[in-house]
């Protein structure tokens, strides 16, 4: 029998005794690596240092994956923009064009010991027919956990969400059903949502559209010229020339006026809007800036 007054030494000694539960397996990747991504347009410089030095320095191995491009000579032009004008010497691009591509197992190899992944523009639906649930793929989220630094300019920033703008859809009203939103390769945060060309291309409207039907994602837009550098802690800074919109509509009042088109109008009281400047930051996690 046993003492009242030993109980909670039994207890103690129980709960120690008790193997700590491991992390779900089906769990988010851990997110140790850092994201360099730009909106579009000329490619910053300060962005572009960013993103070898994140990497290891010049010597260090960076894969390209020129896949959202059509054009022929995009492979070519990358290797040429790391390689010359940034002065790297271990650049190499996939040339991946369909999902037998991302099973090559020497662009596996590539993609597993690469200490920087830049995606280029074009249409990131491109991106991620081709990557997603492949080997290839697969190797890129293994050395991003491991602390590889991801980039990528346009198609190459917006494929970064894991609900991902497609581009298709009409964006002249914010209203329901107007955007469409796609698989995306998921390393920045799940309650987040990227949009390129933001402000250049006046593209408030398609983002707004989405954070309020959906209104748990946050929304971020990120200019030309422009890029956030965020930080495994879930923090990121601007970089670049110009500005990153954030749209907060979580927990804020939301209307709707039916259409006959399905598509209902949608309205909002209490939105937090941001625009932020080069230098400054902000925190993912708690909605603020910094």
């Amino acid at each position: 029998m046993v003492r009242r007054d030993s109980a909670p030494l039994v207890l103690l000694a129980l709960l120690l005794a008790v193997p700590s539960i491991p992390a779900r397996a089906d769990g988010p990747a851990p997110r140790a690596g850092h994201l360099v991504l730009i909106g579009g347009g000329e490619k910053p410089a300060d962005a572009m240092r960013k993103f070898v030095e994140l990497a290891g320095g010049k010597d260090a191995p960076i894969v390209v994956i020129p896949t959202a491009s059509g054009e022929p000579d995009a492979a070519e032009y990358y290797e040429k923009l790391f390689r010359e004008e940034l002065g790297c010497t271990d650049t190499v691009s996939l040339r991946i064009r369909s999902r037998a591509d991302a099973a090559r197992p020497d662009f596996v190899a590539l993609a597993r010991k690469a200490r920087g992944v830049f995606f280029g523009g074009g249409d990131q639906i491109r991106i991620t027919n081709a990557l997603l649930g492949t080997p290839v793929g697969d190797a890129i989220a293994a050395a991003f956990a491991e602390g590889a630094v991801v980039g990528g300019t346009s198609a190459g920033t917006a494929c970064q969400s894991e609900r991902m703008i497609t581009g298709e859809g009409d964006f002249t009203q914010v209203r329901t059903r107007s955007v469409e939103l796609w698989q995306g390769l998921g390393f920045l945060p799940s309650d987040v949502v990227v949009d390129q060309h933001f402000l250049r291309r006046q593209r408030q409207n398609r983002l707004l559209s989405v954070v309020l039907e959906k209104p748990e994602l946050l929304g971020v837009g990120v200019d030309e010229e422009t890029a956030i550098w965020v930080r495994p802690d879930g923090t990121f800074q601007v970089l670049g020339e110009s500005g990153v919109m954030i749209f907060d509509a979580k927990g804020v009042s939301l209307s709707r006026r039916p259409r006959p088109t399905g598509q209902d109008l949608l309205g909002v009281r209490g939105l937090t809007l941001h625009l932020l400047l080069p230098g400054e930051s902000y925190d993912l996690r708690t909605r603020r800036p910094l």
